[in-house]
């Protein structure tokens, strides 16, 4: 069903721009023209009964469609009636009903029919297009806009209504869309909303086993720019990043929750989580894509029927950014990764469980990494018929030119390791016996250890380490480290030189 949901996102793209001023006279002719063609180009076939009564122009039964060609398959999307009026003022009002139904169907010879069948509503929705014909903006406004699951059909055969539930609801919703249209359509978006909640259910009703997941976001908000070019694929990456399309946005919230209960076969459990808040930020482009996600003041705490006690976690920050190219080219090209978690902490009595007498310091935990590097990317993998053969065939899209560690930091139990580093690699294929058919790396890496000494310490006092193999640690730890000028601290420089030989401190290891 991927392809599926690729052209269900995109429909819902285009349904969210156009529910979303330049000054010049616009028609109900000049958006809804707009309308069709835009979701023309990006494949769907459009059809509807349009009717002009005076500065009213009626849209009945407007439906969408795409064949899904890799599911040998049809989806289809209908909206039952739009309105749009001419103002008097050069602007024009696109009106929907208060709730109307939504209708997704999938259709496909080897899975058979699929249909989900929607409700949408709004309380005191308002949607205004002003502008030129080349240059609209819509603005928008609503109360609330809520889209609640009505019924899931699978072969001709409903689902029960209790089988599952679904309902999503976003109140004080304001925000805008500006759409430039020339040799390519630019796109501008800002919104804002109170609030969003949404609500799953799941109850098989062969079994015991159900679940509810219920959640609220507080104080959203969005901010995102690209071009779109005017005939696209949106399932088809490739051809759509070749063709000049970029993004860049981010989504913000202040402050959010989960709650989930349920039955499992082990027996009754919940999962609550809340947040302090957040962002998303997303950036493409012929070359790139870049994601940084990171939440803040996060709590959790589970419950579960093979679990004796709770298990209540909490951490400062939690965050992943990482950023890779796309497009095949003989050079390298920039890549970062990144990744944070700070002050992780764990309920006294999750301890317990390998610590009962409280001899490990239970100081909050941090771990993060941060790093960059090149690559050269050999093929075009976001190609739908390339992504077939590397999966086939278990070949790399690319190989590792340089890495450079800008940080490394492990916080926990008393110790603590920090480093960085910088290496290239070597893809000639020569010397990649010594390191597993790899390629070899060349370079160097400087590491501090601090607390090691003390924590090996309390690991035999609790028995969870024998003399013995403290005794091979601390050897290992001795031809590889040298003292720090702290007390129990320990420093390293290693190095690995194009022959492949590494050393330790100036002094050859390998």
């Amino acid at each position: 069903m991927s392809t599926f949901l690729r052209r269900s996102c995109g429909a819902a793209f285009v349904y969210a721009l156009a529910a979303q001023g330049a000054s010049a006279d616009l028609t109900a002719q000049d958006v809804w023209a707009d309308w069709q063609a835009y979701m023309n180009g990006m494949g769907y076939e459009v059809s509807a009964s349009e009717a002009t009564s005076g500065a009213v122009t009626t849209i009945s039964d407007l439906a969408m469609s795409m064949p899904l060609p890799e599911e040998d398959g049809n989806f289809v999307m209908t909206i039952p009636e739009m309105t749009l009026t001419e103002n008097g003022d050069g602007t024009v009002a696109i009106g929907l009903p208060d709730s109307f139904p939504l209708t997704l169907d999938f259709k496909s010879p080897d899975e058979g029919a699929f249909q989900v069948e929607l409700t949408y509503s709004q309380e005191n929705l308002a949607m205004a297009v002003s502008g030129a014909p080349d240059d609209m903006t819509y603005d928008y406004a609503a109360d609330t806009v809520t889209v609640e699951l009505t019924s899931l059909t699978d072969n001709d055969e409903v689902l029960p209504p209790d089988a599952f539930k679904a309902l999503m609801k976003i109140s004080g919703v304001t925000g805008t869309s500006q759409m430039k249209i020339g040799d390519m359509r630019d796109v501008a978006q800002t919104m804002k909303a109170a609030a969003l909640s949404y609500e799953v259910a799941f109850d098989d009703p062969e079994s015991e086993e159900q679940a509810l997941i219920a959640g609220e976001m507080e104080g959203l908000g969005f901010t995102g720019s690209g071009a779109l070019p005017k005939e696209w694929d949106a399932a088809d990456y490739q051809s759509l990043m070749e063709s000049g399309f970029n993004f860049a946005g981010g989504f913000t919230f202040e402050k959010g929750n989960t709650n989930v209960s349920g039955n499992a076969e082990e027996g009754p459990f919940t999962l609550a989580s809340n947040s302090q808040g957040g962002t998303f930020d997303v950036a493409m482009t012929d070359a790139q894509i870049k994601y940084d996600v990171k939440q803040n003041d996060t709590k959790l705490a589970v419950t579960s029927g093979d679990l004796p006690f709770p298990i209540e976690m909490a951490m400062a920050s939690a965050g992943l950014t990482f950023e890779f190219p796309v497009q095949a080219g003989d050079t390298p090209q920039p890549f970062a990764f990144g990744m944070e978690l700070t002050d992780f902490t764990m309920s006294d009595i999750l301890w317990s469980m390998f610590d009962p007498a409280g001899a490990l310091p239970r100081d909050p935990a941090t771990v993060a990494l941060d790093t960059e590097g090149t690559a050269t990317v050999l093929v075009n993998f976001m190609d739908p018929a390339v992504a077939e053969t590397l999966e086939a065939t278990d070949a790399a899209p690319g190989q590792l030119e340089t890495l450079n560690i800008k940080q490394l930091l492990i916080s926990m139990v008393g110790a603590k390791l920090t480093g960085t580093g910088a290496f290239a690699f070597d893809n000639t294929g020569t010397n990649t016996e010594e390191f597993g058919g790899m390629p070899a790396p060349t370079g160097v890496a400087n590491l501090e250890l601090t607390g090691a000494n003390a924590l090996i310490d309390k690991l035999i006092g609790m028995g969870m380490l024998a003399e013995q193999d403290a005794m091979g640690a601390r050897m290992m730890m001795g031809l590889l480290a040298v003292p720090g000028d702290a007390p129990d601290t320990l420093k390293s420089e290693i190095e690995i030189n194009k022959e492949g030989h590494i050393s330790a401190n100036g002094q050859r290891i390998k």
